[in-house]
């Protein structure tokens, strides 16, 4: 149906219709444009979330990055990252294919729609216009006409009247003459200008107004299109991400499914793993009567576990230690060598410290590899540049890898070193496992004392070769920070069961320490229990602890508190 033959007398609701007509494609734009904008800040917020759960740049992501669940959470907060840059793709799309092209599609139409009503208006004026012409001339025909009658009326009467003179009445003859030819002239004039206007009103209805109303009819059908396309597009704009945004959530679904509770579990032991062996039973002690306590190497008294009256006792199980002044286990702090970690997980560090120098080492190589051949090239073609400019840069690579093969050799000695001591299943002497700072007495063969200090901490056993060099040659300790949180003042007084003469100075700056002077003369009140300390007593009011590797012990045979090592 045609809005040229069904609706030639509706202009003015076809202009109110073809308005609401762009006001609903601005309507669609500005919903599009919000569409656009959400998608936006969503995936602006989707992506400060997955960085906001990023690991830190940090040593615990090394150890994070040893589990599986940590690897799959990673996975998944990459994946959704990846998955909120198509929430960024539908946005921008949208924006290109959709806003952009239909707010210069609005100015087209108000423009094109514009021009057929201004058309429309004015064939409507011309009708207008023509239409009062013809009314003028029809009305001045009517006048004439009446004119003429009143003038033949008039004409009769005077011809009728005998006292009316022959002058008179030829003259009133010739005014209804007069008359009666304008009215024939108006007469003529009117339908002539009928004629035109028929004419004309015929085309305005049928040809002008027709083909105005065609052109708006066919901008209204081509608007409707265009909105239907671009709700297309709206729907194929989400369409074309979602292929890659299944294979964000495939990837999610598969890091979920990579998660192995076994093996984290495993990845627990390994990296706290200490390498130490249980401690062993604690011996039984008879205090009815006296007799000599001994103490194995796998006794779980540390220095502090004095003799006190029962219910004073202060023994301590390492594994169940807290304090807040002692280093904790914490894996990458501690000092360069790695000695504050048990054996295990220190052989651990040291190896990954040996390849990280490894690779810089092949890396330093290669460059230097590469900057010979370049100068090699300079040699053979001097144009393109000096060989020497290149020397400087090869001899700061040459220093580099002699200070890296240093370093790897420094960190091959200490895991040789603690591969050495590591103990085996087999070993039928067992290590204590208390440690928790690590304080070593360095002697001549850079070796420490496989010990146990007052505040529990782990130590290096010395060898016999270790004491007979530090007899002759003593080294006093380059670190010693043993702690003590008994209160002496509660305890009763520990009889004497020996002397000691001290081999060399000792300042016993720590906290249960007593410093002593070369030569000097002590009593000795406990003896050392395989940890490395002994307790001695310069009067009544001065006791503290004393490396036993610094003092030399004169025990009394039957002293009660004396004891033997088995």
């Amino acid at each position: 149906m045609s809005w040229g033959s069904e609706l030639w007398d509706q202009f003015d609701n076809l202009e109110k219709h073809t308005q609401w007509g762009i006001e609903f494609v601005e309507k669609y734009t500005k919903f599009v444009k919000e569409r656009s904008e959400i998608e936006t800040n969503y995936a602006k917020q989707i992506r400060n979330l997955s960085k906001k759960y990023q690991p830190k740049k940090n040593s615990r992501e090394e150890e994070e990055s040893k589990y599986s669940f940590c690897r799959a959470f990673l996975t998944s907060l990459n994946e959704l990252n990846d998955y909120a840059g198509q929430h960024e793709v539908i946005s921008e799309n949208l924006t290109s294919q959709i806003i952009t092209e239909l707010s210069r599609y609005l100015q087209e139409l108000k423009a094109e729609r514009k021009s057929h009503f201004h058309d429309g208006r004015k064939a409507q004026q011309h009708i207008e216009s023509s239409w009062k012409q013809l009314e003028s001339c029809k009305r001045r025909f009517e006048r004439d006409c009446k004119e003429a009658d009143r003038a033949q009326q008039y004409f009769e009467k005077m011809d009728a009247d005998i006292n009316v003179t022959k002058a008179d009445v030829e003259k009133a003859r010739q005014q209804a003459q007069m008359r009666h030819q304008m009215a024939s002239d108006s007469k003529g004039e009117y339908s002539s200008y009928l004629q035109k206007f028929n004419q004309e009103q015929n085309e305005h209805y049928y040809t002008v107004i027709p083909n105005i109303f065609q052109k708006l009819q066919d901008m209204e059908e081509k608007r409707i299109d265009r909105i239907g396309v671009c709700m297309k597009t709206f729907a194929d704009v989400d369409r074309q991400v979602l292929p890659i945004v299944g294979k964000c959530l495939d990837g999610m679904t598969k890091a979920a499914e990579s998660i192995e509770p076994k093996t984290d579990s495993k990845q627990v032991v390994e990296s706290y793993k200490s390498g130490f062996e249980p401690p062993g039973d604690v011996e039984f002690e008879d205090y009815g009567q006296a007799m000599k306590r001994t103490a194995s190497e796998t006794s779980l008294s540390n220095a502090r576990d004095k003799e006190r009256p029962a219910g004073k006792s202060k023994g301590k199980l390492w594994p169940f230690i807290k304090n807040k002044n002692k280093l904790s286990l914490k894996l990458g702090s501690g000092p360069e060598d790695f000695s504050h970690l048990p054996p295990e997980q220190r052989r651990k560090k040291l190896q990954g410290k040996i390849d990280e120098l490894n690779k810089d080492i092949q890396k330093e190589m290669d460059q230097r590899d590469a900057l010979t051949k370049m100068k090699d090239v300079y040699v053979k073609n001097p144009q393109m540049g000096d060989p020497a400019s290149v020397d400087p840069r090869l001899s700061e690579i040459a220093q580099n890898i002699e200070k890296l093969q240093f370093e790897t050799q420094k960190f091959e000695g200490w895991l040789a070193e603690v591969e050495e001591r590591m103990p085996s299943k087999s070993d039928t002497h067992r290590r204590s496992g208390l440690y928790e700072t690590q304080n070593n007495t360095t002697v001549s063969n850079n070796c420490a004392q496989d010990r146990e200090s007052p505040d529990g901490s782990y130590t290096e056993e010395q060898n016999s070769e270790t004491q007979v060099k530090a007899n002759i040659n003593p080294i006093p300790p380059t670190s010693s920070t043993p702690e003590f949180d008994d209160e002496f003042d509660d305890e009763e007084t520990l009889p004497t069961i020996g002397t000691c003469k001290a081999l060399y100075p000792f300042e016993g700056h720590n906290e249960g320490t007593i410093s002593v002077a070369e030569g000097e003369l002590l009593y000795v009140i406990e003896e050392d229990k395989g940890d490395g300390w002994t307790r001695v007593r310069r009067n009544e009011d001065e006791e503290g602890y004393v490396p036993t590797s610094y003092v030399e012990v004169f025990l009394e045979t039957n002293a009660k508190g004396a004891m033997t090592y088995i």
